[in-house]
């Protein structure tokens, strides 16, 4: 089943190309690639099969995710970010499982992790308000997970916890205008005093011992993946893909430009080296991604405790496989000459693109680097991405 989703994603690959330019100047993803999408079966690939997902191996996401962004940034990056939310989703007790995918079978979550809500303790639930940011494919989602902090009666902070909010309950504000990424869609979301019930809340803590509510109705090996690997492996492999369609552009332009100039415009050496150093950093970004993603899984899958060095290795293979991304843009951009002075330029393109992504708080090597040393020297690690 997972090999008929890559074929789907790679039939469709052409039209998200042809529809890549359209996405960058209206800054939206059409419904109808988000229909074509849902048809792939993506987004089922990290589902629980207790709600009708394809429960995969997480390498057949990231791999799907990496095709998707090398026709079009945008669409890889909503694409990953939405496809990773049912695998948290599968946390959650079975019940807010079910109140998300028993109505609508295709529904999608949109996220916005960062824990600036208030979760003000209630009967039977808690009463939540926030200003969210970033809730990237916001508009072609029907519920959302929302970050946020647990308020004793004294106002102060307890606990760090994701709610599962429907759309009724929240306000999305358009206010996500980019040099890059200019289709992700990444709004603002607002909510006052909206009740979320127990069951629709997660405990940060809980998700990083791998405790979760989920765990009954989801025993599998895919929901003892750390979160941390999964969440920030879904904001660098698009980068990725993006690098992977930017050099596949490069290559073909230059090859179609030496045809046709009949001997005298030959590609030059420092071309040649551009495309040489551009695809071993995209390949030295695949290769140590897919290995700690693949040590992990074969852990969880083994019913071993995952140990430190190895998810401090991950992150540190993610934030690198972002860096080497750019690098390996950068090299192509700098190459490519006159062809970047035309408009709808796939190459122009993916630099902005994977620029913005590259942004991203989970993408910054140095934060990452620094855990991994800190590992490495036995000094004490706590961080909820690792």
């Amino acid at each position: 089943m997972n090999a008929e989703v890559a074929a789907a994603v790679g039939e469709l690959l052409p039209t998200l190309a042809e529809r890549a330019a359209l996405v960058d100047e209206t800054a939206e993803i059409p419904a109808e690639t988000m229909t074509d999408l849902i048809g792939t079966g993506i987004f089922r690939l990290l589902r629980p099969k207790s709600q009708g997902g394809l429960e995969a191996d997480p390498l057949d996401f990231y791999d799907a995710v990496r095709a998707v962004a090398t026709a079009c940034g945008s669409t890889g990056w909503v694409t990953s970010v939405l496809g990773l939310a049912p695998w948290h989703v599968a946390l959650f007790d079975e019940r807010a499982q079910r109140d998300v995918w028993s109505q609508d079978p295709d529904a999608l979550i949109c996220s916005s992790y960062a824990p600036v809500g208030r979760f003000v303790p209630v009967a039977g639930g808690y009463e939540v308000s926030g200003h969210w940011r970033f809730a990237s494919g916001c508009a072609h989602s029907s519920w959302a997970l929302l970050g946020g902090t647990i308020v004793a009666e004294n106002g102060q902070p307890v606990d760090m916890v994701s709610g599962l909010v429907p759309g009724a309950d929240y306000r999305i504000s358009k206010v996500w205008d980019a040099a890059g990424l200019r289709g992700a869609g990444s709004d603002d979301l607002y909510a006052e005093k909206i009740f979320v019930p127990e069951h629709r809340v997660t405990r940060f803590y809980d998700i990083a011992r791998l405790e979760s509510p989920g765990h009954k109705a989801n025993p599998g090996p895919l929901y003892r993946m750390p979160y941390g690997t999964m969440y920030t492996y879904a904001n660098s492999s698009p980068m990725v893909g993006m690098a992977q369609g930017c050099l596949d552009v490069f290559l073909a332009r230059m090859r179609d430009s030496n045809r046709l100039s009949f001997g005298g415009g030959s590609i030059t050496a420092d071309q040649s080296t551009a495309a040489a150093r551009a695809s071993a950093e995209i390949d030295a970004s695949i290769l140590q991604m897919s290995r700690s993603l693949r040590d992990l899984y074969e852990c969880v899958c083994g019913r071993q405790d995952i140990p430190l060095e190895l998810r401090l290795r991950a992150r540190r293979d993610q934030a690198l496989g972002a860096e080497r991304a750019l690098t390996s843009i950068d090299l192509v951009f700098a190459a490519t000459g006159g062809m970047l002075l035309r408009r709808r330029n796939p190459i122009e393109r993916a630099w902005r693109d994977a620029h913005i992504a590259g942004i991203h708080a989970s993408n910054d090597v140095g934060t990452a680097l620094t855990l991994y040393g800190r590992g490495t020297f036995g000094l004490p690690v706590d961080d909820m991405l690792v």
